[in-house]
């Protein structure tokens, strides 16, 4: 049987942690930054977590991370 194939932009967006949940880049801090609050811009810093149901679409493009 053949390998399966990663999306590659999957693997470009996402991380798995240890426990198998997947992290991923804040949404809405490409551009337009003069518009947003500063706690959005405070609270988008960093990672997050994915929630249940947006995880598992993501982990049908990563077969082996799972």
């Amino acid at each position: 049987m053949p390998k399966m194939k990663t999306k590659s932009g999957a693997k470009k967006r996402f991380k798995v942690t240890a426990r198998g949940r997947i992290k991923c880049a804040q949404a809405g801090k490409r551009h337009g930054m003069i518009k947003r609050t500063k706690k959005f811009i405070r609270n988008a810093r960093g990672t997050s977590v994915l929630s249940t149901p947006d995880e598992k679409i993501a982990k049908q493009f990563l077969p082996y991370n799972l």
